[in-house]
């Protein structure tokens, strides 16, 4: 049954793929339809052909490897005396059917997303509703009904900007100052309800942990419970609430004297309060360790230490989530090569396709401990992140991509005058090799990693 389950969700995967990079190929097969330019060939996949048809003009083949695909059209990589040809179209025909497969895959990705946002029974919002005991950036003025919109400079639209922002944070130096923790209802957990007894009985530092230590020992003997109707009946005691013993508005837990000078992740907030903009400077947040091997090299995580005001789910929220989650992810991927080029993310950080493959191997995995709709659902969720990725980094101007010949087009439309073919064909062919490049050195590392666990050089 194992294999069975592992090779459906092979099989989906792979499906899936194949829609990212069919919607792709008819962006550009479609515009060139509706543009009167002839098309030659619709082909799904690489190398050698399975089978195809081929009705009016146009021949459709589906070939072997599922890792691309293509929509040749007459007189694109040569000139062609027919007046069909796509070198003979307009201009800004050809700027269309250029730039309408990264439009496509943008496209597929909201589709994707409805698929996956109208599964949620509510959406997170950015609006801070209450915070974690003893939290970090309560302390350093965030406040309950602050609506987050920006982090270090990184607008925030929903939850996963939030999250983005977040992940992405620089660690730094705490400036040492102690930090004065309140105290909260008593009833709320064991640990208040042993906090409070601390305060009342003036245990300050070590002794203070030392009794909060001993009865949380405590709490892991207790092996037996009663209701109170059952205790009154059977037991010789008077039961009352708690409220009759403690009173917890005056009292503060005592702060620790010495300086907290751990690194912490920082960040500068934009937020709304109040209908009003206000910024906040060198919030913290959450540090921890998430293993012992983290705690030995002091690579320290960072968490939310707050919740959030949640979204009531009806059709327009969907539709709204749906086009925010998308949007934000297209911008995730610019923000994301952008911090590339300027330094800020690393070679290392960067997946090609031995990575995107374990990447859904992974998810599938995680997803599939619970059940087999939460592994498709997984897997759906990294289609989406690809089919966008794969839509804007087309769009960029580099030769051999989408975006690199709509730049040759632009030029020519300011100029007045095509850029020489043969030219054109060697700045493409650079790029490409460029790419493959590229594509190799990532996918070597994503080798390495896979088998040793480790990234090169590490």
């Amino acid at each position: 049954m194992q294999v069975l389950t592992t090779i459906a969700l092979i099989v989906i995967g792979i499906l899936f793929f194949m829609l990212i990079i069919f919607s792709h190929e008819f962006g550009h097969f479609i515009t060139a339809k509706l543009s009167g330019v002839k098309v030659n060939e619709f082909a799904i996949g690489m190398g050698p052909r399975l089978f195809g048809f081929k009705k009016g003009e146009t021949e459709y083949t589906f070939r072997l490897f599922p890792i691309g695909g293509y929509c040749a059209m007459e007189g694109e990589d040569e000139d062609s005396d027919e007046p069909r040809a796509f070198n003979n179209a307009k201009i800004w025909k050809r700027m269309i059917i250029i730039i309408a497969g990264a439009v496509m895959n943008i496209i597929l990705g909201f589709i994707l997303m409805f698929a996956y946002t109208v599964q949620a029974d509510s959406y997170a919002s950015t609006t801070v509703s209450q915070f974690a005991p003893s939290s970090y950036s309560a302390n350093c003025g965030l406040q309950a009904g602050d609506k987050i919109i920006e982090i270090n400079g990184y607008s925030v639209w929903n939850m996963r900007d939030l999250q983005f922002g977040i992940a992405t944070l620089q660690c730094k130096e705490v400036d040492g100052k102690s930090l004065e923790v309140y105290k909260e209802d008593c009833t709320n957990s064991a640990y208040d309800v042993y906090a409070d007894l601390a305060v009342k009985n003036k245990l300050e530092g070590e002794k203070a942990q030392e009794f909060y230590d001993l009865l949380c020992d405590g709490c892991a003997k207790i092996n037996a419970s009663m209701s109170k109707e059952d205790a009154k009946k059977h037991l010789d005691i008077v039961c009352t609430s708690l409220y009759e013993y403690f009173d917890v508005k005056d009292y503060t837990l005592p702060t620790i004297s010495e300086k907290d000078t751990r690194q912490r992740f920082v960040a500068d907030l934009k937020v709304v309060r109040d209908g009003e903009e206000i910024t906040l400077d060198d919030v913290q947040f959450f540090t921890y360790y998430a293993s012992e091997e983290d705690k030995a090299t002091d690579k320290p995580s960072v968490s939310f230490d707050f919740y959030v005001d949640e979204i009531e789910k009806n059709f327009g929220t969907v539709l709204s989530q749906t086009f925010t989650e998308t949007c934000s992810m297209a911008k995730t991927v610019w923000t994301s090569l952008v911090w590339l080029v300027q330094g800020r993310f690393s070679f290392t950080d960067l997946s090609g396709p031995v990575g995107i493959a374990s990447a859904v191997t992974q998810v599938a995995s995680q997803g599939l401990e619970s059940s087999f709709g939460d592994a498709v659902n997984n897997i759906l969720f990294v289609m989406i992140l690809i089919t966008v990725n794969l839509g804007i980094v087309n769009m960029l101007p580099f030769p051999a991509l989408d975006g690199g010949r709509f730049l040759f087009l632009l030029i020519e439309w300011i100029f007045r005058k095509p850029i020489p073919r043969k030219a054109e064909q060697i700045v493409n062919t650079a790029g490409l090799v460029l790419l493959m490049l590229f594509m190799l050195v990532v996918s070597l590392k994503d080798v390495w990693q896979l088998i040793t666990g480790t990234l090169p050089g590490m």
